[in-house]
């Protein structure tokens, strides 16, 4: 059987519809695994460890894919450097992930959830998993309008625009005293950061020639990887000093800075106006 691969036309909707299946599962799993743990403590974790069992049986199905490249195999830490090497020598790529880490890494406001609602929200445990579940519906609404409309002009300017948005919101968010108001400001932030990852996960899959994608599809993930759990991190250290206000407040604000500083310094993400892998690297290297 041959490999499946999504044509560039396709390539933004091949990844929002990817995006949909991972926000559901991030809405519905926390609620389904709650209902399941108040009626038996232990059978949420044996579902899980089946289900990763069964994940496990489905990756070891897939056949080996024979690779394009010429010559001798390299070894992996020799990939590993050419393709930070080459992320490093392309300043659109280079721009692109370390916008998402910088801003991700600031802006993580999840890991104080639990403090909101226990101490500035006051709705417990029950408000926390609604909480939770509100960023992901806000991006699987998202992502189902862009796997139909996907957005084509100005995308730079957009993905930019979105960051931007993220951080506001995550002020926003940091001063809501209003549970029905926090839950839509957490909404729209999933709803923007949708938009976000969508621009930038085509743009570097459309911008990477096909025998870099992985090695630079690797180094994106781990950046994104890297950002979601430094962030928590740097979260939490934060409200030690700041309290979580103030440090939500924080977060969202080096987000902005942090998209002004990158508009400024890789002119070349302002520059992508659209999708088109030919048009897409004449904009950004003129």
């Amino acid at each position: 059987m041959r490999p499946i691969s999504s044509p560039p036309a396709l390539l933004p909707k091949a990844i929002a519809l990817s995006s949909i299946a991972w926000q559901t599962a991030s809405v519905a799993g926390p609620a389904v695994g709650g209902l399941i743990y108040a009626e038996v403590i232990w059978l949420p974790h044996a579902i899980s460890a089946a289900m990763l069992g069964c994940a496990m049986v489905l990756i070891l199905t897939v056949r080996p894919i024979k690779a394009k490249h010429e010559g001798p195999p390299l070894k992996p830490l020799r990939q590993i450097i050419e393709g930070l090497v080459y992320v490093w020598r392309e300043r659109f790529l280079l721009g692109c992930i370390t916008l998402d880490l910088f801003a991700v890494l600031l802006a993580g406001a999840t890991a104080l959830l639990p403090v909101f609602a226990r101490d500035i929200l006051f709705v417990g445990p029950e408000g926390l998993g609604l909480m939770r579940a509100a960023p992901a519906l806000g991006a699987a609404s998202v992502a189902l309008i862009l796997s139909f409309r996907p957005l084509s002009r100005e995308v730079g300017v957009k993905m930019l625009w979105a960051v931007a948005a993220f951080g506001a919101l995550t002020i926003a968010f940091a001063f809501s005293r209003s549970f029905a108001l926090s839950l839509a400001i957490l909404a729209m932030m999933g709803a923007v950061d949708m938009v976000s990852v969508f621009i930038r996960s085509s743009l570097v899959q459309l911008f990477t020639p096909d025998d870099r994608r992985g090695r630079v599809s690797a180094i994106s993930g781990l950046a994104i990887s890297a950002s979601n759990e430094l962030g928590e991190m740097q979260s939490g250290l934060a409200a030690a000093i700041l309290g979580a206000t103030g440090a939500v407040v924080f977060g969202g604000a080096g987000a902005i800075v942090v998209t002004l500083v990158w508009a400024w310094y890789f002119p070349e993400l302002r520059r992508a106006k659209s999708f088109e892998p030919a048009a897409l690297k004449r904009e950004v290297s003129i």
